[in-house]
């Protein structure tokens, strides 16, 4: 891995040097069918690129990963192979001013979803190929200059197996035997995309009156495993797909520039999607197999938003370099939210974010590996661990916060100047905010230092004072941030003042304010009746961590359930969530306040990350010695609330997912199995092949599903969906036997693919048997620097992330944790971020189980 990295020292340099007039690309993947081959398994890659070089006689190299080079041909003399390539770069001396290169390769197929994929369905047997390169691999497939301000237009020809359907990021058409793309739009090298097998293609298109009165016409495609077919809901993909053009068309006010829009579902994919301009790609866990929730709709048409919004953010108009990953990430993720609202029929997709989207960004705010949303990224190791919460999440609440601030009009205006001046170029931060300075009025210098160029998260506490009548004299908000990350901001908030009527917990007042300062007095709000609970940034308008006075966290106590507003809710439940991991409320008060109030919470998205929070308070935040108890009470209360739940409703499908992820003692296993087979029902429950799969890996964490019924399992969903199911439940047995097969498999072998190792972490690790587990705690320290060096940095951010004990909570695991940080201070900076990461999530569990503990205590 290290021989791969590229820093951005070297890039700069580059950059300064050579400039880029295109790349012609020839693949002949029809290796790629059949089986015994042996390997790795490899296709030739013949790539020709035209550049030109400022300062003749000057050196410089191009990036390619291959397992060998046939022929290296500059500017027509032939160079020795032996000499100038060394597994990861191509020297090229003595440049002219116009350069021509041509490199004759054998790379290699990945099973890691870096490259070019190779996929295998089990299921009928069928060969299926896509590229997935963000931020640098590319490589894998085509000589190139792999960084994003190396723009040039591509040409693609790809040579495959007859019966396949070949697709690239422009229109293709197949003439003797090969398949031939128009030429793309200046892009960056990471953006380029392949994808070829017996895909399922389906077809539509949308058509837009522009201003000038011509007619814009964008073919629009979708594409899945023909496995998968049945469950294809390609009607929904296009609706979205035609809502967002219509969005972005009538705010952007620059037509799609990439010609057609195909999207394609692929197996093994280790992102949500990626933006490939003219063929996004997506993973295929998007194509429901059995009944979801309308939160996953919601999601997917969120992420279907997201990679559009990147057709302007990211592939029209580029960052410089990763340290601006933000100008695409951000923006595409505010975006999703903010089309999703108003052009879709998920129009609460706002509070979705507030739960969901933002507690990611939390938890990675307050992490030691924190970052600005500008980051400082020196190579490509970083920006690989930087698609994070803050460069997704944070960047998009940012903006939300900047939209208040400057207006949504000045906001979208800025964006439209942008992709005007900065067409198929590349940008840096001062680009963006000198646009929106322009349209706003505002010096947009001291909010991008205070919003963009620092890390961590402030928290906002109300203060109410009370005159003699009952009524509000005074209310402040008081402002903090960590010791780590002092810096107090600006931030444009809505204070809103809820009391209970007739059972009904409701905002009578709400004020915008400007809250700056540790202390900021909140004028408009003196004279109101008293409050039985003050929402510091209600309607969600900023970025930070609410926190209550005593009587409105009393109110929440007795009456969360009462209250009307679902994105006052949401924000209330995210609140209470923070201050469980912040250790300031016990975690057995949050379990209780998910079993008094969770059923009466009528945003399934809601419902469903407080499931997940609750899971996360029974394994790592309640007290050791009453854990047993909480699940207990969790499972209870969910069979309870799965009994209650209407017949057939989405939230009747959570509470089972629910009951299933806590079911803790015989009378629940039993019950798994008689809906399992048949011999119990709940009233409208369908029990799907992927419910089934639910409830079977509890029954098999627990020891009461053998490697038998596993495989019965298997028999009766035989297809790839299936296998990754029975690879998670087979580790997950309560066995050290299988526990020692599953670490070997991930650790000592790389026969696994991306999938499987990620299925078969997440069966190792199971809560309910720490002690099979604890034998490696130790191993894990030592064998985690050798996956780093031997692995793609893929697989082993895999595994360091998913194999750290954090199973083992107690101060010895942070003991040994320190130790390997100390002895290996020289370790590559991306893999200590990981295991700093880690550590600090444990160290969190241990302090907030010291809380919990205290309150049992008290």
């Amino acid at each position: 891995m290290p021989g791969e990295n590229l820093s951005r020292d070297e890039a700069r340099e580059r950059a300064a040097l050579l400039s880029v007039d295109g790349y012609d690309v020839s693949l002949d993947v029809r290796s790629a069918a059949g089986e015994g081959q042996r390997e790795p398994r490899t296709f030739r890659s013949v790539t020709t690129i035209r550049f030109r070089c400022n300062e003749p006689g000057a050196s410089s190299f191009a990036d390619l990963i291959a397992p060998s080079v046939t022929a290296v041909t500059l500017n027509g003399k032939d160079l020795d192979p032996g000499e100038v390539f060394d597994g990861t770069r191509i020297a090229l001396e003595d440049l002219a001013a116009e350069n021509e290169l041509v490199v004759d390769a054998q790379c290699a197929y990945s099973r890691t979803g870096e490259g070019l994929h190779r996929f295998v369905d089990p299921e009928d047997g069928e060969v299926y190929l896509y590229t997935q390169y963000e931020p640098a691999d590319a490589r894998r497939v085509f000589a190139g200059f792999e960084q994003p301000d190396l723009k040039a237009p591509f040409r693609f020809e790809v040579r495959a197996p007859e019966e396949w359907t070949v697709w690239s990021n422009g229109a293709g058409e197949l003439a003797d035997g090969v398949w031939r793309f128009a030429e793309t739009k200046p892009i960056s090298t990471y953006i380029t995309c392949v994808v070829a097998g017996p895909y399922h293609y389906v077809t539509d298109t949308y058509s837009r009156t522009l201003p000038d009165g011509t007619t814009l016409e964008i073919p629009l495609g979708a594409m899945c495993r023909k496995g998968l077919a049945p469950y294809f809901d390609a009607d929904d993909v296009f609706l979205i797909t035609r809502q967002g053009l219509d969005f972005f068309h009538d705010h952007f006010d620059y037509p799609y520039p990439f010609g057609k829009y195909d999207q394609a579902f692929v197996p093994e994919y280790n992102l949500g999607a990626m933006e490939n301009p003219g063929l996004v790609t997506f993973r295929e866990e998007y194509i429901f197999r059995g009944k979801v929730t309308q939160a996953s709709y919601e999601a997917r048409a969120n992420v279907i938003l997201h990679e559009m919004a990147h057709m302007w953010f990211g592939d029209l108009v580029t960052m410089v370099w990763w340290d601006d990953l933000w100008l695409k990430e951000s923006f595409a993720d505010f975006m999703g939210a903010f089309a999703n609202v108003n052009a879709t029929r998920f129009s609460n997709a706002w509070t979705t974010f507030a739960n969901r989207r933002k507690a990611w960004a939390y938890r990675a705010d307050q992490l030691p590996s924190t970052h600005p949303v500008t980051a400082d990224i020196r190579d490509l190791q970083d920006a690989k661990l930087n698609f994070d919460g803050i460069t997704y999440a944070k960047g998009a609440s940012v903006l939300k916060q900047l939209v208040a601030y400057v207006g949504q009009d000045a906001f979208l205006e800025g964006a439209r100047r942008y992709f005007k001046r900065h067409a198929y170029g590349n940008t840096r931060l001062g680009d963006l905010l000198s646009v929106l300075a322009e349209t706003s009025g505002r010096d947009m210098s001291a909010w991008a230092r205070s919003w963009l160029q620092t890390a961590g998260v402030n928290s906002l506490t109300p203060q109410v004072l009370l005159d003699g009548e009952g009524r509000v004299a005074e209310v402040a908000v008081l402002q903090e941030a960590a010791e780590s990350h002092p810096e107090l901001r600006p931030h444009r908030v809505a204070i809103g003042l809820y009391r209970l009527s007739d059972g009904r917990l409701e905002r009578y007042a709400r004020v915008e304010a400007d809250v700056d300062g540790p202390r900021t007095v909140i004028a408009d709000l003196a004279g109101a009746e008293a409050p039985e609970l003050v929402l510091v940034n209600d309607d969600d308008l900023t970025y930070c961590k609410i926190r209550f006075d005593d009587t409105s966290l009393a109110t929440l106590r007795d009456h969360l359930g009462a209250l009307t507003d679902p994105l006052a809710r949401a924000l209330c439940w995210s609140a209470l969530w923070n201050l469980t991991r912040d250790a300031l409320l016990p975690a057995r008060d949050f379990v209780d306040l998910v079993l008094r109030f969770a059923s009466r919470e009528s945003d399934i998205g809601v419902l469903q990350i407080l499931h997940a929070w609750a899971n996360t308070a029974l394994v790592g935040y309640v007290a050791p010695e009453w854990r047993e108890t909480a699940g207990r009470r969790l499972a209870e209360g969910a069979l309870r609330e799965l009994r209650q739940a209407e017949p057939g409703s989405e939230h009747q499908l959570a509470w089972a997912r629910f009951f299933a992820s806590t079911a803790a003692d015989g009378a629940d296993f039993q019950l798994l199995q008689e809906l399992l087979s048949d011999t119990a029902t709940i009233d409208g429950l369908d029990v799907d092949q992927e419910l089934r799969w639910a409830f079977l890996e509890p029954l098999a964490a627990h020891g009461v599903a053998d490697e038998s019924a596993l495989a019965a399992e298997l028999a009766r969903d035989d297809t790839a969906s299936g296998k990754r199911h029975q690879v998670r439940c087979l580790a997950a047995r309560p066995s050290a036997a299988v526990k020692a097969q599953a670490w070997a498999q991930v650790v000592e072998s790389q026969a696994l693919s991306n999938a499987l190792v990620e299925a078969t972490i997440a069966g190792f690790a199971q809560p309910s048997r720490r002690d099979l587990l604890a034998p490696y705690a130790q191993k894990y320290f030592e064998v985690i620097a050798r996956i780093w060096e031997d692995r793609s940095i893929q697989i082993g951010m895999d595994v360091v992330r998913g194999l750290y004990p954090s199973l083992q909570d107690r101060p010895q695991t942070l003991e040994a944790t320190d130790a390997w940080l100390a002895a290996h201070a020289d370790a590559p900076p991306a893999l200590r971020r990981l295991v700093l990461e880690a550590r600090d999530d444990l160290a969190r569990a241990l302090r907030a189980q010291e809380c919990d503990a205290r309150a049992a205590g008290a």
